[in-house]
């Protein structure tokens, strides 16, 4: 009983200053990057059970519009919490760029 009770109280001082920190850290977290920094978006293509592909992105600028390129173009929302979503497209070399300039190139999943 006494090692459970070092356990436990072990694994709780290691675990709440990560739950101090955890919700400061993600505020701060932010989609937005200064012109020339790294960029959090990603997107990935996949091919759809009938032949078709689907390209979906996460970590674009929320309530924006983006636009993609490849076998098939467009301009596609994103959604609040920065995501899309595009099915039936034509080849599977895609990338996306952003009203800000930010281009991405997306991976190619295969399963």
């Amino acid at each position: 009983m006494m090692n459970r009770t070092r356990r436990l109280a072990a694994l709780t001082l290691l675990a709440a200053p990560a739950l101090a920190v955890g919700p400061t850290v993600a505020a701060h977290a932010s989609i937005t990057a200064a012109p020339g920094a790294a960029s959090s978006a990603s997107c990935k293509v996949e091919a759809d059970s009938n032949g078709k592909y689907h390209l979906w992105g996460v970590g674009f600028p929320s309530g924006t519009k983006v636009t993609y390129s490849g076998s098939t173009s467009g301009t596609v929302p994103t959604g609040t919490s920065g995501r899309f979503d595009i099915g039936g497209l034509s080849g599977s070399k895609y990338s996306v760029k952003t009203a800000d300039g930010t281009t991405v190139n997306c991976t190619v999943v295969h399963y």
